[in-house]
């Protein structure tokens, strides 16, 4: 009867976008931002080093380190002084100048919504963009020496605004990647990753996969970035949304693994149809109200298959004691020690 039922809804939803109505009231539709950082257009004019600086548009993470490993130190820190907005969210980068950049254009903006990253301590701001709700990304750990590596991809409703909020914790990516961090230990090295328009509320952008292909890329080349940097092939958590944004990414995210969490679909019918060689897992909660929605794909309305199903072929996390949709990082939970296991290379 509950199968059949959530066909109806699924019938429903698909009849409403194909009749071109609009059935899906509690949401605000978003603009996804793309295209290069914040101060392309001065970066690009830019002829303080007596030659041109690399496009960030065209030019690939790779290129962009070996251009910056190639300067000075000096030199390094002109482009910071500069532009630090493209310095400090341009992917390759090296990370210890990306840090410097973000915190001068942290202390250099006055927009109240983002004072609260700058933090009464050292904060590790990997990327800072505050057009539109802003995008942020944290990390916590040494990025530059960790053995292990993980990324946490948040879903809906986050921006720089609530990327650190203190209500609901582990639904945020900061506190996700916290409690990560200090479940793995040390050795390691978590990234909390905001770098994409998130869909706001339950509406027709959380029920279609426009925003995530424009994360996906984005994604991508975050990752990218990383390896251009030396980094370790990180382990990629995707919440929610999120993990919609890792399906369309998977083939082509450098990621040692892909673990989803409250995952409404990742657009693929199956492990094999994301053409991924990273190891996929997957976990659900029974007290997530994501399961509550339809499994489908039609018109495209819907992400697809339940990732934790047994024929879609993601190995299951457990997530027996995590409760609703954003337990699944809480401290004592048994899918928070199965994610640090996978995290360390030592889940099977």
């Amino acid at each position: 009867m509950r199968r059949y039922a959530r066909t109806l809804v699924a019938v429903a939803l698909a009849t409403t976008v194909v009749a071109g109505t609009a059935g899906w009231a509690s949401g605000s539709a978003q603009q996804a931002l793309t295209g290069p950082p914040p101060g392309t257009a001065a970066w690009r004019a830019d002829h303080v080093l007596g030659r041109e600086l690399p496009d960030p548009e065209r030019t690939t993470p790779a290129e962009v380190s070996r251009f910056f490993r190639g300067l000075t130190a000096a030199q390094q820190q002109t482009l910071v002084v500069r532009h630090p907005r493209v310095v400090g969210n341009l992917d390759g980068v090296p990370v210890a100048l990306r840090y410097r950049a973000n915190a001068r254009s942290l202390r250099a903006g006055h927009d109240p919504r983002y004072t609260h990253l700058t933090g009464s301590g050292h904060r590790q701001i990997l990327a800072f963009d505050p057009r539109g709700r802003g995008q942020v990304a944290e990390v916590f750990g040494n990025l530059t020496t960790a053995r292990h590596v993980a990324v946490v991809v948040p879903g809906s409703d986050i921006d720089a605004g609530t990327f650190d909020r203190t209500n609901d914790v582990y639904g945020t990516p900061a506190g996700m990647a916290k409690s990560l961090y200090a479940e793995t230990g040390r050795a390691g090295a978590v990234v909390a990753w905001a770098g994409y328009t998130t869909p706001v509320g339950i509406g027709i952008d959380a029920a279609t996969g426009s925003l995530a292909e424009a994360g996906a890329d984005r994604l991508t080349r975050f990752a990218d970035g990383l390896a251009a940097d030396g980094v370790p092939a990180p382990a990629v958590f995707c919440h929610s949304y999120g993990s919609v944004v890792c399906g369309l990414a998977a083939s082509r995210l450098r990621a040692a693994d892909l673990v989803v969490l409250g995952s409404p679909g990742m657009r693929a019918d199956d492990v094999e149809d994301l053409h991924t060689t990273a190891r996929v897992w997957a976990a659900k909660d029974a007290t997530d109200w994501i399961d509550d929605v339809p499994n489908v794909e039609v018109a495209g309305l819907g992400h697809g298959p339940d990732p934790t199903g047994p024929e879609f072929g993601a190995r299951r996390v457990p997530a027996h004691d995590a409760h609703g949709h954003t337990g699944y990082f809480a401290p004592g939970t048994d899918s928070l020690r199965a994610f640090a296991s996978i995290t360390e290379g030592e889940a099977r």
